[in-house]
């Protein structure tokens, strides 16, 4: 398949750039795999598509303010760092620019959010193949330890911001309510649409919620640019699925119950850690092959587009995706397992979306495809 098969045209003013005035007050579209079928209800009508005995799996990863902002130690020229990932106590990969001003041995002096240049450093030891920069930051402490007086919250582009009010806003919107453990680049917005208060609505169902995390990096956003799927390769990212979380899961599918992903990043750690087992069938004795999953923490880079057949998830609540994006491919995959003609379906579910005047991206509206 090419990429090219997963573009579309979006008008900018559907573009959310404010979410929901309450986070459970977004709309939601229904998609029904096997009959096409779509419904436009409101995100607290995912109620009514709840059994007793599902399980919902939601990544509890925690945004960090990985915006930074410095001046060039010895020319005074601006730079805007976007940390990816920790290698070590104080030395990050990153997407520094402008990057051809960031040689090796460039020293950047940080500046906090109110633009006053601070005591902490930022040097440019190696650069790799993609052009992203690894930096050693010289300060007195662990530098997460400072992202919330140094960093701001890393928005995606699309999504602008003109005053310090909006920002301070988005320090607790751009975040799930269960966010636990810091460590992403980007918000798993598939989350953001749960309160405390819809969650213990969903338990008293007898619905289980588990939580499992993957840090989003790059391997989420970054752009394909190969002209055939086939040729992308994602980048890692790490995850940790807990012993807990996966006895769960596992008795959901010996049992015959439905395991539903809150958000793609969730659902690529489920088939990531997938395996399938023998087992025998108490009643005709012959071998069952039943899907688990294996605990643990773990990398991935697994890249899930059409055909591709599913082991784990049986429903999917997602936001809508930019046109070209892993996520879209993702998710033209789950709509039709097997085949290819979930680009289509997608394609087609996308229109009514326009035409209905859905919010799209981060701090837009909810899909749920069952």
């Amino acid at each position: 398949m090419f990429t090219s098969d997963f573009d579309f045209v979006l008008p900018d003013m559907l573009i959310a750039q404010t979410p929901a005035t309450r986070r459970d007050l977004s709309r939601l579209l229904v998609l029904e795999r096997e009959t096409s079928q779509i419904a436009h209800r409101q995100f607290r009508d995912v109620l009514d598509y709840l059994r007793p005995g599902d399980v919902l799996v939601m990544n509890n990863s925690r945004v960090i303010p990985a915006r930074l902002r410095g001046i060039n130690a010895r020319t005074g020229g601006q730079f805007e760092i976007l940390l990816l990932e920790e290698v070590s106590l104080n030395e990050w990969w990153v997407m520094l620019r402008p990057g051809k001003r960031a040689r090796v041995g460039t020293e950047i002096i940080l500046r906090n959010p109110h633009g006053e240049t601070t005591e902490t450093r930022a040097v440019v030891v190696d650069i790799n193949e993609e052009g992203h920069r690894r930096v050693r930051f010289e300060c007195p402490q662990n530098i997460l330890n400072l992202l919330d007086a140094l960093g701001e919250v890393p928005l995606p582009p699309y999504i602008n911001r003109s005053n310090t009010n909006e920002v301070d806003f988005d320090r607790a919107r751009y975040q799930t309510v269960f966010a636990k453990t810091p460590g992403s680049v980007a918000a798993p917005t598939a989350g953001l649409h749960f309160t405390e208060t819809f969650l213990d609505e969903i338990r008293s169902r007898n619905v289980h919620v588990c939580f499992l995390t993957l840090h989003v990096g790059l391997g989420t956003f970054a752009p394909v640019k190969a002209q055939r799927l086939a040729a992308h390769k994602m980048h890692e990212e790490r995850f940790d699925l807990p012993e807990s979380t996966a006895r769960i899961i596992n008795a959901a599918k010996r049992e015959g119950r439905r395991v539903i992903a809150i958000g793609t990043t969730t659902l690529r750690v489920l088939e990531n850690v997938a395996q399938i087992s023998n087992h025998q069938s108490q009643i005709t004795g012959q071998p069952l092959q039943i899907p688990s999953v294996t605990p643990g923490p773990g990398r991935t880079r697994i890249f899930i587009y059409p055909p591709y057949e599913f082991k784990i998830v049986d429903a999917l609540l997602t936001n809508f995706h930019l046109p070209r994006s892993t996520l879209l491919m993702l998710v033209s995959a789950f709509a039709s397992p097997n085949e290819t003609r979930g680009r289509d379906l997608i394609r087609s579910t996308y229109t009514q979306a326009i035409e209905q005047r859905y919010r799209f991206f981060s701090y837009g509206d909810a899909m749920l495809i069952l």
